[in-house]
């Protein structure tokens, strides 16, 4: 049975190569850029991708976008910064040419952030549903957190090795991502402004840290735990007030 790699990108000229190496061995792989300015289409053709060139639709738009276009009978999606290990790689063949497959696979993925693998505070094993039968899959959730599912009548089970996420090298990346994120998470479609809540602001942000950070054993991961969860709690933060001021900005 064959394989159809999935990918979109944005200017990823520092992850695509280790990527598109991981998955060298798939039948296709199909990269969606949206305007690339830097090396990542260029690096891709190295690698015999399909490249497709398509202004930004959103992060669910996007990647259903991309599974348009996938030919094989299954399809593997990655983000640019993701890693197939090669026991990883062992299973997906395995399981892709079992005649007693299901509809679909939840991968376990290693998280690294500033080059640590995060193996608590929720961050493993963090499982994406990201092996499924071509047209059996699709992309849903509220940019930017969006997610796979299947149609109602797949069934899934979840595979023993983690593909490699490698997130955040530098703390500069990460604040502007979740800086990023924050503002998108309340300019889609439907978003709507909240009004000031201490609650929200404040209250939620610390106690998701606390939950993170201690009862989920985040303390376990050293400074670079402490950085994560701390910051993480910020972005908490920024996504509800900048809710707030949404509607500050809108004429009454």
């Amino acid at each position: 049975m064959g394989l159809s790699v999935a990918i979109v990108t944005l200017n990823e000229e520092a992850n695509i190569g280790r990527t598109l190496e991981s998955v060298r061995w798939a039948d296709e792989i199909v990269l969606v850029d949206s305007g690339s300015t830097d090396r990542t289409c260029e690096i891709a053709r190295e690698f015999g991708a399909k490249i497709i060139v398509e202004p930004w639709r959103g992060f669910v738009a996007q990647k259903n976008y991309a599974l348009e276009h996938c030919t094989q009978p299954w399809v593997l999606v990655l983000d640019a910064d993701e890693e197939v290990s090669a026991e990883l790689a062992e299973e997906i063949r395995s399981v892709i040419n079992d005649p007693n497959a299901l509809s679909g696979y939840w991968i376990p993925r290693k998280n690294l952030f500033l080059g640590r693998w995060m193996r608590h505070g929720g961050f493993y094993p963090d499982p994406k549903l990201r092996l499924f039968r071509r047209g059996e899959g699709f992309s849903t959730g509220r940019d930017p957190h969006d997610r796979y599912e299947l149609k109602p009548e797949g069934k899934t089970a979840q595979l023993k090795n983690a593909m490699i996420h490698h997130t955040y090298p530098t703390l500069d990346l990460y604040l502007e991502h979740m800086n990023r994120y924050s503002g998108v998470w309340n300019k889609v479609p439907g978003a709507k402004s909240r009004p000031f809540r201490v609650s929200e602001i404040v209250v939620r942000p610390l106690l998701t840290f606390i939950y993170n950070y201690f009862i989920r054993l985040g303390f376990l991961d050293g400074r670079e735990g402490l950085l994560l969860h701390m910051y993480h709690a910020g972005y908490v933060s920024w996504k509800y007030a900048k809710a707030w001021e949404l509607g500050r900005s809108r004429p009454h």
